[in-house]
């Protein structure tokens, strides 16, 4: 058996030589990859125009793959990361968009515009009716306003532009068209120097709910549940229904517009309905974010910013209110957090201040600090809405020039990226919208 075995052994040793040489040479050609990637490694500094000084946590992107700028605001990823030579494209809240050209000629300093946008709201009607829209451009124009926020999937699911998403046509979301053309609109608003939001409503979405029932909010019979304006909602545990959303989204950044804001990202407010997956606060909270979480996964390639508004009083509970909006875990899911902090909706008022109405700049305030201290260690930034509406909770009380102002104030004194006024009506002016201090002198009053 011995003599069997040598002969064997002695071939099988001429073969481990090559095999190691083999070897060492996959080795050799891999740290070459690894040395070329590191000498190919993309590298620079983003900076605020105003001051020079870096800006920390800025978005660098390449397709889908991002990095975040250092405390100094140094970017440097691999090119294999960052899909090789393609330009970069470069965000950070609080400033404007821009892109890094592809080039050898060292590494780059990219300057990038502070940015707070003040914004006028605009439903799928009001963008569509010149007597609505262009009072609004006016009162931007003199009011030293900078911001759209415009509805591009309503309240009641409707699509004001030509979608190419096959699912709007279908379910009757097509049926008023107010925006011939969405990326001429967008680009005539900005060649104004209008910064543009869109407004995409998620969950109450009855056109959808009404042709896929199975994705439907339920009873606790099973029957269809409708809210108090007859409208029926999306159950935000069915993952397969946020697609079409999600493409609405997508077809808004292609456009142009600078950031997609999702609304009615929530629960219902209601007790007694049926959900696919379980509804305790836990199970609601990982939906809500998990199709934020989605939402910048898919609009990444797009270098838009990513906004959520939530109920007011998310400021202040330390619960999900019910809905799946956790202040804490919100802040890791989106750029923007827009609490809507309308006096009116303080029904039970804050700490200290049992009439809100009577008291907009503490709400506005207070509200905006208390959100800000409970996520301090987090990157997002706030921009409230506010009211420009009259009141209907505590008396009627109109809200002209003087409470506007005193929002608009909190706001300011509060440090948010901005603000936005909502008047479902749409009708603004510049008796009620005062002139806006310049950016410099608002920063010397705080």
């Amino acid at each position: 058996m011995k003599n069997v075995l040598r002969p064997l052994l002695a071939a099988a040793a001429l073969f481990l030589v090559p095999a190691a040489t083999a070897q060492a040479q996959v080795k050799e050609a891999q740290d070459q990859v690894k040395e070329a990637a590191r000498d190919a490694e993309r590298e620079g500094i983003i900076v605020d125009r105003a001051t020079g000084a870096g800006i920390a946590g800025a978005i660098v992107t390449a397709g889908d793959k991002t990095v975040l700028t250092d405390a100094k605001g140094h970017y440097r990823a691999p090119a294999a990361t960052l899909a090789g030579t393609q330009p970069l494209l470069v965000r950070a809240v609080g400033y404007g968009r821009s892109t890094v050209a592809a080039s050898d000629a060292g590494p780059p300093t990219t300057e990038l515009a502070p940015l707070r946008p003040k914004a006028l709201y605009l439903t799928v009607y009001g963008i569509g009716a010149p007597f609505l829209l262009d009072p609004a451009l006016d009162v931007i124009e003199k009011s030293g306003l900078n911001a759209l926020v415009i509805d591009l999937k309503g309240d009641r699911g409707l699509i004001p532009y030509p979608s190419k998403v096959p699912l709007a046509a279908k379910i009757g979301a097509q049926k008023l068209r107010t925006i011939p053309d969405l990326p001429a609109l967008a680009a005539n608003l900005k060649s104004k120097g209008i910064y543009l939001i869109a407004r995409i409503v998620v969950f109450k979405d009855d056109l959808l709910a009404a042709s896929h029932p199975q994705w439907a909010v339920r009873t606790a019979g099973g029957g269809l549940w409708k809210d108090r304006e007859g409208l029926a909602w999306i159950d935000p545990s069915r993952r397969e229904a946020w697609d079409y959303t999600l493409s609405v989204a997508e077809e808004a950044a292609a456009a142009g517009f600078d950031e997609i804001q999702f609304d009615y990202i929530r629960f219902p407010d209601a007790g007694g309905l049926a959900f696919a997956d379980a509804s305790d606060e836990n199970g609601r909270v990982a939906a809500i974010t998990g199709f934020l979480r989605e939402a910048r996964k898919r609009l990444a390639p797009y270098n838009v910013f990513t906004a959520m508004d939530s109920f007011g009083y998310v400021c202040w509970n330390q619960n999900d209110t019910g809905i799946g909006q956790r202040v804490e875990d919100l802040a890791t899911a989106v750029d923007i957090i827009s609490p809507m902090l309308y006096p009116s909706g303080f029904q039970f008022g804050i700490p200290g201040y049992r009439n809100p109405v009577q008291n907009p700049y503490e709400i506005v305030h207070l509200s905006l600090q208390e959100c800000k201290r409970r996520t301090a260690n987090t990157a997002v930034r706030y921009r409230p809405w506010l009211q420009a509406f009259t009141d209907y909770a505590f008396g009627g009380k109109v809200f002209g020039a003087d409470e506007i102002a005193k929002q608009t104030k909190a706001s300011r004194d509060a440090d948010t990226d901005g603000w936005m006024l909502w008047n479902p009506r749409n009708v603004y002016t510049t008796n009620e919208i005062k002139p806006e201090p310049p950016e410099s002198k608002a920063k010397a009053a705080r």
